[in-house]
């Protein structure tokens, strides 16, 4: 009887050793034990947290009127046996590093090929959008493939890829087609780098493609090249006093839409230093008016700039020949991005200008400003043919 209480006490004993051994090995770290936080300069839609040992990338706006926040943890392969971390907590865990995954917008695309993460990139919705020339080559030797429309992605293709991760993209709350990946256990992540107000705002996005790739002092060096340089031109502009009148947009049926005086597009022309006659009217995106009330106020303008998807004075004048009564219509100056566009018809404007703001500025300053930048060559913006 003795033996058999000596063997029970023994067995008991080791169990004791092996449970608390286990729990010392897999420590529960507090969420807010920060030990660095990544510097956003202009970007009001993302914050970077490191603790000790994963990264913390939470999205505070993904899309108008979010209900929430959404924080995502990127734990190292090597430290997830070891690192727990409180239950629901985040809207998804990255094993990293990733070695694929599936972006959902054009403006993704720039980012991931100045990170070199281009390679990792297995699908995406409506591939022929995009225009970069490197990804164009993976889509046509099928490492990237076509996953369908961003609001409905081809599910079963999606599960089938087997992605790391996925970034997403929302213009709303409804999110079912994600739900579904979600519940496979893929994780999802929304970027909302079209969220941002402000240049500079859009391109700091780079540093949430420096997180998901591991690339995070890339991301901070190539995004603080563009913000000097983009700088140093709005600088350049500042020192000149004549600033000329500014028209934008066009008609779409009878509703002419231009960018509201607080909207990212207004602030490139803020930062050129010119007089957009809207630019004292509120709202982040665009004004729907009136031909006669643009008429009245913008017949003078000298500049017309972004005229819709118009790249000749022909279409315009086909389209309304009210365009005509405007003076820059007159005068041969109106310039559009338009005519600038990638292989399979998808434009260049739409996919590169959010993270390369500082071509953008370049491209007015020299069209509005021809003598601050006389050897520049646009890149984005052409005279209307």
């Amino acid at each position: 009887m003795k033996l058999k209480r000596t063997k029970n006490f023994y067995l008991y004993l080791l169990l004791v050793i092996i449970f608390v051994g286990c729990t010392e090995k897999k420590k529960e770290l507090p969420v807010q034990k920060t030990v660095a936080k990544t510097k956003v300069n202009y970007a009001t839609g993302f914050t970077i947290e490191a603790n000790e040992n994963y990264t913390i990338l939470t999205v505070s706006e993904p899309w108008p009127g979010a209900n929430k926040a959404y924080s995502y943890a990127f734990i190292p392969q090597e430290k997830l046996p070891v690192v727990s971390y409180p239950k629901n907590a985040y809207d998804a865990v990255v094993v990293t590093p990733i070695k694929n995954f599936i972006t959902t917008s054009t403006t993704h695309i720039p980012a991931i090929e100045a990170l070199h993460g281009l390679d990792r990139l297995i699908g995406f919705p409506n591939t022929k959008y995009i225009s970069s020339m490197p990804a164009r080559a993976l889509i046509a030797d099928k490492k990237i493939k076509e996953l369908g429309a961003n609001e409905s992605l081809n599910t079963e293709m999606v599960l089938e890829l087997a992605p790391d991760v996925i970034v997403g993209f929302g213009i709303n709350n409804e999110k079912s087609s994600y739900e579904v990946l979600e519940k496979a256990n893929i994780p999802v992540i929304f970027n909302g780098d079209w969220m941002e107000k402000t240049p500079l705002g859009k391109a700091e996005w780079i540093k949430f493609f420096g997180v998901l790739l591991g690339q995070e002092k890339k991301a901070d060096s190539i995004f603080n090249a563009i913000a000097v340089e983009y700088e140093k031109v709005k600088n350049i502009a500042e020192k000149v006093n004549n600033k000329p009148t500014v028209l934008s947009g066009a008609l779409f049926k009878d509703v002419w839409y231009l960018p509201a005086g607080e909207s990212w597009a207004s602030k490139f022309l803020e930062d050129s230093n010119v007089n957009y006659l809207w630019k004292e009217t509120t709202g982040s995106g665009s004004l729907s008016l009136s031909l006669e009330s643009v008429l009245e106020k913008g017949s003078k303008a000298e500049f017309w700039i972004s005229p819709s998807q118009f790249t000749t004075y022909e279409e315009m004048n086909k389209a309304n020949s009210h365009y005509g009564q405007f003076s820059a219509f007159k005068n041969k100056q109106i310039y559009t991005f338009a005519a600038t566009k990638g292989i399979t018809g998808g434009l260049l404007y739409y996919e590169l200008a959010p993270q390369r703001p500082d071509l953008v500025l370049k491209d007015l300053v020299h069209i509005f400003h021809p003598d601050l930048l006389p050897d520049y060559n646009p890149y984005f913006f052409t005279p209307l043919q």
